[in-house]
């Protein structure tokens, strides 16, 4: 079922959530809920008993332990998921959804208002309630098809947890040269908001999108000299951006 066929979003359609799973997104998920007209238990220990007064349980756990921790939940409940890539068959016979919030859950928690939600449902109750959850968190529901499902969460490691990694080579790099990141991230957010605005090809800028292969040779010598381990990394970043390039819609 797609977004735009589901009923009216109402979020008394749940009364009462149960969160299982105390890490990060679990402890996040709690406290935000706290604070909207959907009551919260937990969260809650892998162990632990769920109130029959709760007609959802959310599971927060790696999708390694999302079949195991969906046995020990009575039947009754609407039984959910926050998975990314994961699609609903780890719940088993259970009445299942997901709903997988698009951003980064740090030790200091989140904010989840303006964020995207990935949801899906085994039927359309299960997908009424996943909307609701993530109407009540002021989120955007998504619908993201089983089959897509882990081409979209390989997006988000990409858009979030690569663009860390290769931040983290340009701190290192500039902490060699005496500069500290914070100017570098002012530099990255105006680079992400004319992503969003233009896209990779209208963005992008620097020495590949000039053709300045002199530059690029000399940035390629001084990484070696100074971060050998990272050769690699820099290299595959170069021939992916030359490949941006050479699709013809980059403007030097």
């Amino acid at each position: 079922m797609q977004t735009g066929s589901m009923p009216p979003a109402n979020t008394r359609v749940l009364q009462r959530v149960a969160i299982v799973g105390a890490g990060r997104l679990g402890s996040a998920l709690a406290i935000a809920l706290a604070d909207t007209e959907i009551g919260v238990e937990g969260p809650l220990g892998r162990d632990a008993h769920v109130s029959p007064a709760a007609d959802a349980v959310l599971l927060c756990v790696p999708d390694s332990q999302l079949a195991a921790a969906a046995a020990t939940v009575p039947t009754g409940p609407l039984v959910g998921h926050c998975s990314g890539t994961c699609t609903l068959e780890p719940l088993g016979a259970h009445e299942a959804f997901s709903l997988h919030p698009l951003m980064p859950v740090t030790p200091a928690g989140a904010t989840f208002a303006g964020a995207t939600a990935a949801i899906a449902g085994a039927t359309p109750r299960a997908l009424l309630a996943a909307e609701a959850l993530a109407l009540a968190l002021q989120m955007r529901p998504r619908h993201v098809a089983d089959a897509d499902r882990a081409a979209y969460h390989a997006a988000a490691s990409v858009a979030s947890n690569f663009l860390v990694t290769v931040e983290g080579l340009a701190e290192r790099l500039a902490a060699s040269a005496g500069i500290d990141r914070e100017p570098l991230a002012r530099l990255v957010r105006a680079s992400v908001e004319n992503w969003a605005h233009a896209g990779a090809a209208g963005a992008l800028t620097g020495p590949i999108a000039r053709g300045d292969e002199a530059t690029v040779a000399r940035q390629r010598e001084a990484l070696a000299q100074r971060l050998p381990e990272d050769l690699e990394l820099f290299d595959a970043l170069t021939a992916a951006t030359r490949r941006l390039v050479a699709g013809g819609l980059v403007r030097a």
